[in-house]
């Protein structure tokens, strides 16, 4: 059973929480008192992205609770990620410098590629976040920005010490493999989706042994995306499914806390969001139990790699995960 909240990144030996706060579609208006109550009920890691649009107000509740001393700077693993429009190695550090701005902090813990997908630039003057198209734009155009040009500089904002670690998402095996052919400063972490509909047992099983920590995003499967894709809509909730819900009974918890146990049973963190203050302290009480082998049997039979956060769904003609 993992009962220690934390798994240690390497190179730094920095604890990273293996519960946090995901940032993604916390709307501008209530982030800062969103991010503020998570801190406050005890949330250590706050998981945020240039692309979420909501880092000036996620940094308005960080700093918010630094100021009254419900926690230390030190106390906050703070993640944010580089955005596609971004990876010409011309750009990787001013598009970091506007997101430290706008998060008003000295330096953040973990800096992420958000995908591999090297979009043509825009300029923050002209919109900003981006997205995937060009301004006026309904179709994605790409750049050659290589990307070993575009890790060397988050190498460089590390040795610059305005980020502690580095580490990549939306990456395939291909991806990381060609990456640490290069990579003077290895990614510390893996940010993926992964949820009993895409398990993805190799890939995490290979990460892993390659002394790479993963988190897990969409914990909660099609939740997140009833209303961007077909899959989100027609897909079976997984936090209304028979067999969560018999195992939740078993626990005398909720279908959330069992679907988050899950991964945490992997040492895999995760990043649940809510506004919901109960859910949000639920999400936390994961630690204190385990799912047994019979469980996790029964949640292993849910496997249909399905995968709800894929740029093909969205229409964009871009079947990265193929």
């Amino acid at each position: 059973m993992t009962t220690e909240n934390y798994v240690t990144l390497s190179r730094t030996g920095d604890k990273m929480p293996l519960v946090g706060f995901g940032c993604w579609k916390v709307s501008p208006q209530d982030a800062e008192d969103t991010i503020y109550n998570a801190i406050k009920s005890g949330y250590r890691l706050i998981d945020g992205a240039a692309d979420y649009g909501n880092e000036v107000e996620v940094g308005r509740g960080i700093n918010k609770a630094i100021r009254e001393g419900i926690v230390t700077r030190q106390d906050i693993f703070v993640v944010t990620k580089l955005w596609n429009t971004y990876h010409n190695k011309s750009q990787v550090r001013p598009a970091f410098e506007k997101q430290l701005k706008d998060l008003e902090l000295d330096y953040v813990d973990l800096y992420l590629i958000h995908f591999p997908v090297p979009l043509k630039h825009v300029n923050h003057d002209e919109v900003y976040p981006p997205g995937w198209y060009q301004p006026n734009k309904t179709e994605i155009e790409f750049e050659p920005s290589p990307m070993y040009e575009c890790w060397h500089e988050m190498e460089k904002l590390v040795e610059a010490k305005l980020t502690r670690n580095i580490g990549v998402s939306n990456f395939n095996v291909q991806m990381i493999l060609d990456l640490l052919t290069y990579a003077q400063i290895k990614p510390a972490v893996l940010q993926i989706e992964l949820h009993p509909y895409l398990q993805q047992s190799r890939l995490v099983t290979w990460v892993q042994s390659q002394g790479i920590q993963i988190t897990a995003y969409s914990s909660f499967g099609p939740a997140s995306f009833i209303e961007l894709t077909d899959d989100g809509k027609t897909t079976p909730p997984l936090l209304e499914h028979e067999v969560i819900k018999e195992i939740a009974s078993k626990h005398d918890k909720t279908t959330g806390q069992v679907l988050l146990r899950w991964s945490i049973e992997r040492n895999i963190a995760v990043i649940p969001k809510s506004t919901n203050q109960d859910r949000i302290k639920s999400n936390l009480d994961i630690f204190s139990w385990s799912l047994d082998d019979e469980d996790l049997k029964k949640i292993a039979s849910l496997e249909k790699r399905l995968r709800f956060n894929d740029p093909y769904s969205y229409k964009f003609n871009l079947p990265l995960f193929d």
